[in-house]
């Protein structure tokens, strides 16, 4: 599939950021979750944050995602540092 390890290595670093780009949604929702449930109490800056059952589904959804990105982020670094130590071996 790959030609080298470094088109390899490039490839998976690629693959990092994207995942991390598609998690940023659960992050902001769970940060926004967060601030509804202890900091806003009910005078939040939008009315859906005042709505408990939106707020419990964002943090819900929120877990979810992040949860999804730390575990594929997981797999990519342990390759990643694979082939970085393949790499400087050579």
């Amino acid at each position: 599939m790959f030609a080298n390890k470094q088109e390899e290595l490039d490839y998976i670093t690629k693959k990092i950021v994207k995942i991390q780009i598609l998690g940023a949604p659960g992050t902001i929702m769970l940060g926004l979750a967060f601030y509804a449930i202890f900091g806003a109490q009910g005078d939040a800056f939008h009315p859906l944050l005042n709505d408990m059952n939106v707020v419990y589904s964002m943090l819900g959804l929120g877990v979810v995602i992040t949860v999804w990105e730390f575990m594929t982020f997981w797999k990519l670094i342990k390759q990643k540092k694979k082939l970085q130590s393949e790499l400087s071996n050579k």
